[in-house]
């Protein structure tokens, strides 16, 4: 192609072409030179034009359709919910502006809708290219799969795909990514266009899609995927497909200001997903073990290893001076320049594509520490670097504080954004610590459901602080039991963090003997979660008690719906534990904002605690209560960032826990 333009750029009749291959593993160079006429390479050109051609026809004509059914498209439920219609609007305005929203919308509005509908309506319109919906769960990933199809069932024609990650859908995760190990890998790039068009008479490219077409047409499913995101007019994806500096989609992101649009689901959680994404960190042992397992086959790489283990034991020393961990304010500069030798070296020997036993493992290194090196580009006054000694080992963290800088530059990648979550108290914080624009809007819409189906209740003659847990303990425990025994039924207790939960628990078993007990463990598998989940019955002849932990698996994200669950008791204000990060965090932002506290532990608190009193109420049918037991909960402080709808009932003793109780139930029985 290149041939054929050049001669007819320079009038050329004919000319000399010449390809060279490089074999990496023996150095050998082959030359192969041909002579072709311009008549000759007009038809190799044409042929090859032709194709491209036909693929750009049907993409254009797939378009048009689009474009046409979209036009066309109706809101697939009929009637809105209500302050769904709302929702859609400013959705719908924002795009229209090029511009940044916070909308916090209470379970069951039906958000996932009320923001694709006006989003794919955006795009037949012209205002948007492509729509990227980013969430951080499965669930959200499935809701915003069902939401796609809704719309495709009144017959818009709309194309979607579900980004799955590389290590879940590997077909060969035993063996290296490469050509040489990996049959889908060896003749990818021969094989992917026959795949495309296979997966192009589809419309929703889901993860069981793409995987059936990988493996029928013999391609990475990964790879493949990464190529029909750029036929997709809906990419669902993870977050840091959009904003981690390691892996986000070059292909569209490379370039700032795109014509796309983010929804960016349950964006409560982008704050401590960011912080984790913008920071980075390596340990010494890894170092040690790659050293020594290449010690007598890599003299070079080995010297820069042994430089980078005597400063990490440096650091180690540090450490131990200082109990087992601190910080510093500026980046380690001193150790970069022997993190770069080492990964110029490692990569001159990786090309060299040698088999060795080590090679998996020297590449992991490699790959670490290119993410590393990433990320400390990126050090200023928002980053801390921070050393923790962990017995022999010792770990290092380039730690970022205040992702708001980082999030607020990825925000050039897009025309429009959309942060919604059941949870973004206070909105001001969100607006600040997610990096929006000074002109971003906020919308915060109540719940949809009848009131008198929900009863949240305050109990603040109890104190949770860490210097009373161990009197107050068996205060909590009476206080649960008063609301269980109440209504047979099946119920969560939330708690702040797992050592208070068990300490409160051996109280609590053997004041509710009648009760059936189930405890969240720390690292439950999916099937344990699972099992967990599935107690929660219906058809339950006891009442069940789930002790979870707030923030945690059962704290969002799950869905408890009618009799599956009648209560949740939260324990505390939800306050994250003390330690070297949090309190790094509460300095910057007493510094930067005088908010230390509030940034650092309040308003993470209470969006953990509002998450977890939102499992109770999921359906309009269904009833619950929710009582709050802490002393804090009676202050201006933490009331004012409970919902307004709440309105909760405020008792100071476990008879008028009880009564109110049953008054509740009471009403709930009269009206069935």
């Amino acid at each position: 192609a290149y041939a054929y333009i050049y001669a007819l750029d320079q009038d050329l009749k004919a000319i000399g072409t010449q390809l060279t291959y490089f074999q990496v593993d023996s150095g050998e160079i082959q030359n192969f030179k041909r002579h072709f006429t311009l008549t000759e390479l007009e038809v190799f050109f044409q042929n090859l034009v032709a194709n491209y051609l036909k693929w750009a026809e049907t993409v254009v004509r797939w378009e048009i359709l689009r474009d046409k059914s979209i036009g066309e498209l109706q809101f697939p439920f009929g009637n809105y919910r209500p302050g769904q219609r709302e929702m859609a609007v400013d959705v719908y305005r924002t795009i229209k502006i090029n511009g940044q929203q916070l909308i916090q919308a209470a379970t069951g509005i039906g958000k996932t809708m009320a923001t694709i509908f006006p989003a794919v309506k955006a795009m037949g319109e012209g205002l948007t290219e492509k729509i990227f919906y980013l969430t951080a769960r499965t669930t959200g990933r499935f809701a915003a799969e069902y939401a796609l199809d809704e719309l495709r069932h009144t017959g818009v024609k709309l194309k979607s795909l579900t980004l799955t990650a590389k290590d879940k859908t590997c077909f060969k995760p035993e063996s290296a990514c490469s050509p040489e190990e990996c049959e889908f890998a060896r003749g990818h790039f021969d094989r992917v266009n026959g795949a495309l068009t296979d997966m192009f008479a589809q419309v929703a490219f889901t993860r069981i899609a793409v995987e059936q077409v990988a493996r029928d047409r013999r391609v990475c499913p990964f790879e493949f995927a990464l190529e029909l995101s750029l036929w997709a007019d809906c990419i669902i994806c993870d977050y840091n497909y959009a904003f981690d500096p390691r892996v986000y989609l070059r292909r569209f992101f490379l370039q700032e200001n795109g014509e796309y649009t983010f929804l960016i689901d349950e964006a409560h959680n982008l704050v401590d997903r960011s912080r984790d994404m913008f920071s980075a960190k390596i340990y010494k042992q890894p170092f040690l073990d790659v050293r020594r397992s290449i010690r007598k086959e890599l003299p070079h790489i080995y010297k820069s290893l042994g430089k980078i283990n005597s400063w990490m034991i440096k650091a180690r020393k540090k450490c131990e001076e200082s109990g087992s961990t601190c910080h510093e304010k500026t980046a380690p500069e001193d150790l970069f320049p022997l993190l770069r030798i080492f990964l110029k070296r490692t990569e001159r020997w990786l090309s060299l594509n040698i088999k060795k036993p080590f090679r998996e493992e020297l590449l992991d290194l490699f790959f670490t520490i290119s993410g590393f090196m990433r990320v400390a580009e990126q050090f200023d006054e928002s980053y801390v670097t921070c050393f923790e000694k962990l017995k022999k080992d010792v770990k290092l963290k380039l730690f970022c504080i205040d992702p708001s800088i980082q999030l607020g530059q990825a925000m050039n990648r897009c025309k429009a954004a959309v942060f919604f979550s059941a949870t973004m108290t206070p909105m001001d914080y969100f607006k600040k610590i997610l990096g929006c624009d000074a002109n971003a809007t906020g919308l915060i819409l109540p719940s949809p459901f009848p009131d008198e189906n929900f009863k949240p209740f305050v109990y603040d003659k109890i104190s949770t602080f860490y210097r009373d847990r161990d009197k107050t303990k068996e205060q909590v425990s009476q206080a649960i039991n008063t609301l269980v025994s109440q209504k047979r039924g099946n119920y969560l207790i939330f708690f702040p963090s797992y050592e208070y939960m068990m300490m409160v628990v051996q109280f609590f078993q053997s004041d509710c003997a009648d009760c059936e007990v189930i405890i969240q463990a720390p690292g439950m598998s999916e099937n344990e979660r699972e099992e967990f989940l599935n107690r929660f019955s219906r058809e339950n002849h006891q009442t069940l008690i789930g002790f979870a932990v707030m923030g945690g698996i059962f704290g969002e994200g799950i869905d408890l719906v009618g009799e599956r669950l009648s209560g949740a008791v939260v324990v505390g204000v939800g306050l994250p534990g003390i330690s070297l990060e949090n309190e790094l965090i509460r300095k910057y932002f007493a510094d930067h904002h005088n908010a230390g506290f509030e940034y650092a532990y309040q308003y993470p608190g209470i969006n953990r605690v509002l998450q977890a009193a939102g499992r109770v109420i999921r359906t309009e049918t269904d009833q619950g209560v929710v009582l709050l037991i802490d002393q804090r909960y009676g202050t201006h402080r933490y009331r004012s960032h409970l919902p307004g709808e709440w309105d909760p009932v405020k008792v100071q003793s476990q008879e008028q826990l009880a009564q109110a109780l049953q008054k509740f139930w009471g009403r709930q029985e009269i009206k069935i």
